[in-house]
């Protein structure tokens, strides 16, 4: 009808409840069912309509995917088998041998090993660029630089990447700018939005946010997710039905779970700067922080992860982990529980103390997820844990 308005997007909060399902019929269930099954019966004489599970097209696969890329501002999103699954299938959609991969150092460790073994092997050139050191990103790229890779907020150092102008500068030189935002999730920035190509999450994390799956996403446009589709068919990086069931339930509470998980990791950083048994607190909510006014500028909340740095080192982080009571001893993040981890007996075993110092991880340094637990009772257990 002329000078009918148009419908008002809908907010990020309902997006992740309702995103990409079909409103059910009298007589349909509410809770979107869970098809277990791997293949499903198809049309004769005709590929059309060919469902199978590894093919990332089966009804879990793609009410989830649609969510995503609707929370995401994309065309198109995949879900793989894990973080790590997407970030490769990502990549070799846009590498070939002989192209070259810049990677900023604040990476994954697990991402870091893809880089500089398994990649360099199939022929691909990697380098890395301290992102504090801004001219360095433009006299990296190279002729053959295909691909600009960030992680932004860093784990566990929540430092933040200048998305904007990363982007400027990729589509200058004609590169993809691809972005793990895992620490962010789609309710704390949305990297499309300042430029990016492709955003990559571990959706075992914040996007699932009960601790009870592996799995990763990939958003970008469309005819990009089907060169990913092809290498997760490939490379077999599906994930069963079952785990995107309980992904597209973790996703209807992402944006409460996310934004108690700001407002809780705030409150504790505020407090915890303020004791004398810490000697550091990492986190980007705080004005001490070198990237608060960036943060400020380019999202929409802070997250829910922060580290401390005991004043004691090495052996008051070993008393206070053990004294601990409410939050929990085990690594990943991003879930409803708080847990807490201590990068040199996991992420960064493999370093030296000395190496680890070089990067900003001294001795004695903690890092917290928080989860939505109250904070008054996450602060009494660290108060109680430090004494």
């Amino acid at each position: 009808m002329a000078g009918a308005k148009k419908p008002k997007p809908q907010s990020r909060a309902t997006i992740t409840v309702h995103g990409g399902s079909p409103h059910p019929k009298a007589g349909e269930p509410v809770a979107l069912p869970l098809v277990q099954s791997v293949n499903f019966v198809q049309y004769p004489n005709t590929a059309d309509g060919l469902r199978y599970t590894r093919y990332g097209n089966t009804p879990n696969e793609e009410v989830v995917q649609k969510r995503i890329a609707m929370l995401e501002g994309a065309e198109a999103a995949l879900v793989l088998s894990s973080g790590m699954g997407a970030t490769a299938c990502a990549l070799l959609a846009l590498l070939r041998p002989g192209d070259h991969l810049l990677s900023s150092s604040w990476i994954y460790g697990g991402t870091r090993k893809l880089f500089t073994e398994e990649f360099v092997q199939m022929g691909i050139e990697v380098s890395f660029a301290n992102p504090d050191e801004r001219r360095v990103w433009r006299n990296t790229i190279r002729q053959n630089t295909r691909v600009i890779f960030v992680e932004s907020p860093v784990n566990p150092s929540s430092r933040v990447i200048d998305l904007h102008q990363l982007a400027i500068l990729a589509k200058t030189q004609g590169v993809a700018l691809v972005v793990d935002s895992t620490l962010a999730s789609p309710i704390n920035s949305r990297p499309i939005e300042h430029g990016a190509d492709v955003v990559i999450h571990s959706a075992t994390k914040y996007l699932n946010g009960h601790g009870d799956i592996l799995c990763g996403a990939v958003a970008g446009t469309a005819s990009y997710i089907e060169e990913v589709r092809h290498k997760m068919m490939v490379w077999g990086q599906a994930p069963d039905p079952f785990a995107c069931w309980l992904l597209e339930r973790g996703l209807k509470t992402l944006d409460v779970r996310v934004r108690r998980s700001n407002e809780n990791a705030l409150k504790i950083a505020e407090w915890c700067q303020k004791r004398p048994e810490i000697r550091k607190v990492h986190y980007a909510g705080l004005s001490s922080h070198p990237d608060h006014a960036l943060a400020k500028k380019m999202m929409d909340g802070f997250g829910g992860l922060m580290s401390i740095e005991l004043s004691g080192g090495a052996e008051a982080a070993d008393r206070f982990i053990s004294r601990l009571k409410l939050i929990t001893h085990a690594s990943s993040l991003g879930g409803a529980d708080s847990l807490v981890v201590e990068p040199r007996y996991s992420s960064h075993a493999h370093m030296t103390s000395e190496e680890r110092a070089a990067i900003g991880i001294p001795d004695g340094f903690i890092r917290l997820s928080i989860g939505i637990e109250s904070a008054d009772d996450i602060i009494a257990d660290i108060a109680q844990a430090l004494q």
